[in-house]
């Protein structure tokens, strides 16, 4: 009775990476398609390695390291599996290698538990105060509108910036681990004066670590926009003071060197 054919771990792994020569990967291809045995065995291979980076990284925000360190060892470790089972009866190899691949994959996988356990446990880094933009990261951008078509949009407020272009503000000014409530990702032209949805547009302005903070803005873009829609700025002042430095257009419109009680 002729001895039944199987493919190796090593030759599985090998297979997943694309690491075979054509003619070896036209025999597996052609074995897998009629071995189920070996089909699973590619599967539980490809979902030990796979699987475990894609629930850390949607986790961990894709702060994993690459997963090319935990196939390298694998792969030795497989080598090393199949030379030592080389020459004893095929029974006895396909029992010790489920069991060497428990433990192998076990081997594999506990830097990278430990990695992100480290990083969960991670204290929050110290925020950084940020009281006016870059302007090399946020010079500020609008759109082409006149007083006229600012001032008939009864009601307009800051939009809620998508996650995405949140997490990219703060990676431009090198905030890895923004603490909950301390930054407004804000528009340095609020859109109630024709400001862009523009990342040039977007900086994460301090909340509560400092008195020029987001309320205080807030408060200067409601009296910018009632100057420009009563008539008594033009519009591209009010967004080319505020662009340039808004603090100092606080102190000028409110006529104060400190923020007011009540804007804060």
């Amino acid at each position: 009775m002729p001895q039944e054919f199987h493919l190796s771990d090593q030759e599985l792994l090998q297979a997943l990476d694309g690491e075979l020569t054509p003619r070896e990967t036209e025999r597996a291809q052609s074995h897998l398609a009629a071995c189920w045995a070996c089909r699973s065995r590619k599967q539980e291979i490809e979902t030990a390695i796979g699987e475990f980076i894609r629930l850390q990284r949607s986790a961990l925000d894709g702060q994993l390291p690459s997963a090319d360190g935990p196939r390298a060892l694998l792969k030795a470790r497989l080598a090393e599996l199949s030379a030592t089972q080389s020459g004893r009866p095929r029974w006895f190899r396909g029992i010790s290698q489920r069991l060497g691949w428990a433990a192998i994959a076990l081997a594999v996988m506990a830097p990278l538990l430990y990695w992100s356990l480290s990083v969960a446990r991670r204290a929050p880094e110290p925020p950084v105060t940020v009281t006016v933009p870059n302007p090399a990261l946020t010079p500020g951008a609008a759109v082409l509108l006149s007083d006229r078509q600012v001032c008939g949009q009864a009601g307009v407020k800051n939009k809620l910036v998508p996650v995405t272009l949140r997490r990219q503000v703060f990676a431009e000014y090198g905030i890895r681990a923004a603490t909950p409530g301390a930054y407004e990702v804000d528009y340095l032209i609020t859109p109630a004066l024709g400001g862009a949805d523009d990342i040039r547009n977007l900086w994460p302005e301090s909340r509560n670590l400092t008195v020029w903070n987001a309320q205080v803005k807030d408060a200067l873009e409601d009296h910018l926009r009632d100057l420009v829609c009563e008539g008594r700025l033009d519009l591209a002042t009010a967004q080319r003071e505020i662009a340039e430095n808004w603090i100092e257009a606080y102190k000028k419109y409110f006529h104060t060197n400190s923020p007011l009680a009540r804007d804060y």
